[in-house]
């Protein structure tokens, strides 16, 4: 009778996890739990549904079944894998999401023999979508630890991922930001399914460190990000990639300083010493980033934590007293005509990011700029799903190709039109 028990609880806490994967909670004190314990259930539903399945052997085998608790557990077992096949479907169907979201503002065909259609056209495919943990491809290298300051300071390192054997030449770059909530994180935690994919490719992808808070005080981490940015455009040549197109991606904290970066080339309050370096980028692909750094002036619940953390740690200042610089470090606030191409993804369960600050940003900016602006909304989809190497993270990994390889094509079309035109205007 006891094993039936514990069968039962056990039974309890994983249909609360499936529960909480399609309604997470709101409350301030609960939205960090509800993201952790909702967001591997949601990504790798097939991992909650074996180790289920492998308790409920376990348990049958020391007579757990034996009594109505063990029966009323395996019942509740089979509620939560129902739910997980349900969560597994529409993890599939973030193929047709990111479908919808590419005809509403096409960009150019790209003649990429190989551009992916889906998922399963990446590396992120069956088998390696079984273990949990993104892994590279063997024809993936990564270089580390390059000091793009040169002042051998820890936080100014960068990895440089690219295909190996022969290296590329004059490949097309991708930088990415990591997020963290400007306090913490590390550029080999995040973003790797598509970093890895994008060198698979011939691509020259970069991830960075930048100073994090408390320690740091905005505007910092933009300034490092940019510095970054310049030290790719002077150097990236040396490892086979080429300055004239480069992207820049990131999620949360980093999907903002990756929007931010995409909106404020030569702004020179975030390039004190190097102002006139160029770091003008071409194209910027934000997940679930955040787009006020005003947080709404703390007027929600969500808002007054995001608020405190950045007048607290990040700004160290209160945002009454200088609301511009809270402003300025808005993307929301900076959105203009000449915007690079970008893709916004965000999740609707998103707990960290509401998903309204998302569409508040994309309107905002489709309202204004000359480039196209791609939006993509997942349903039932949490904070940071694309750290992991699941079905949904693959297809985003497929559409992000897509959208950057359209992104090329349109800048090099824009080019030869300038070209056609010169001599015209001469």
């Amino acid at each position: 009778m006891a094993w039936a028990w514990v069968y039962l609880a056990v039974s309890l806490v994983g249909v609360l996890l499936v529960v909480n994967a399609f309604r997470p909670a709101r409350h301030q004190l609960l939205v960090v739990p509800s993201f952790f314990a909702g967001w591997y259930t949601a990504e790798m539903p097939v991992w909650h549904i074996a180790w289920q399945a492998a308790a409920t052997v376990v348990f049958g085998l020391e007579g757990a079944l034996g009594s109505w608790p063990g029966w009323v557990a395996l019942g509740v077992n089979a509620a939560s894998w129902s739910g997980l096949v349900v969560h597994a479907r529409i993890s599939a169907g973030a193929r047709s999401v990111f479908l919808r979201a590419e005809m509403e503002t096409p960009l150019p065909a790209s003649d990429i023999a190989d551009l992916p259609v889906h998922g399963g056209d990446t590396m992120w495919r069956f088998p390696r979508l079984l273990y949990p943990l993104p892994r590279p491809a063997r024809s993936v290298q990564a270089l580390r630890n390059i000091d793009y300051v040169g002042d051998g300071v820890r936080a100014h390192r960068l990895d440089i991922i690219r295909r190996r054997g022969e290296p590329p030449k004059g490949a097309p770059v991708l930088v990415y930001i990591h997020g963290g909530a400007w306090v913490i994180g590390n550029k080999r935690e995040q973003g790797l399914p598509l970093l890895h994919e994008l060198a698979r490719r011939g691509w020259v992808t970069v991830t960075i460190n930048y100073r994090l808070s408390p320690r740091a005080t905005w505007p910092d981490h933009i300034v490092d990000c940019k510095r970054a940015l310049g030290w790719v455009r002077e150097h990236i040549s040396e490892y086979g990639g080429a300055p004239d197109f480069i992207a820049v991606s990131g999620g949360s904290a980093g999907g903002h300083l990756s929007a931010l970066l995409a909106l404020t080339p030569g702004d020179p309050e975030f390039q004190p010493g190097f102002e006139a370096l160029d770091t003008s980028v071409d194209a910027c692909v934000p997940f679930y980033g955040v787009y006020d750094m005003t947080a709404g002036r703390g007027t929600s619940g969500y808002d007054a934590g995001l608020l405190a953390l950045l007048e607290r740690r990040v700004f160290k200042r209160k945002i009454a007293d200088d609301p511009a610089v809270f402003e300025a470090a808005s993307p929301l606030y900076r959105v203009n005509a000449d915007a690079p191409p970008f893709f916004v993804v965000h999740g609707t369960n998103d707990t960290l990011v509401p998903v309204a600050d998302a569409r508040a940003f994309v309107s905002a900016l489709r309202a204004v700029s000359k480039s196209v602006v791609l939006y993509a909304e997942l349903p039932y989809t949490q904070h940071a799903f694309d750290v992991l190497p699941s079905v949904r993270s693959a297809h985003a990994v497929a559409a992000v190709v897509r959208f950057l390889e359209g992104a090329r094509r349109r800048g090099s079309a824009n080019v030869r039109a300038h070209q056609t035109e010169a001599p015209r205007a001469s």
